[in-house]
């Protein structure tokens, strides 16, 4: 296993891993593993036995917003449904 990193080095990072995207949006690893199996959050994965890349700034915004819809509601096929929507603007 790898050394941690620092949160330091985390923010300031591009890419974070799914471990690191939960430190910093305080969300589970699992409930982030079925956004990323639900196609909510995306990743980068330049060969497939490489760990998979979330860019970071994006990644925390589509977080946050999933939080957002799910506290006023809104099931995951209806987020999934509003992200779809609202990303063709």
């Amino acid at each position: 296993m790898g050394r941690r990193r620092s949160l330091d080095d985390i923010l300031q990072s591009e890419y974070v891993s799914i471990g690191e995207l939960a430190r910093i949006t305080d969300s589970r690893y699992s409930t982030l593993k079925y956004y990323t199996e639900a196609n909510l959050i995306t990743f980068e994965q330049q060969d497939e036995n490489l760990t998979r890349r979330y860019p970071r700034e994006a990644s925390v915004q589509r977080i946050e917003t999933i939080k957002r819809l799910k506290k006023s509601g809104m099931s995951i096929s209806e987020i999934s449904d509003w992200i779809i929507n609202n990303e063709k603007r």
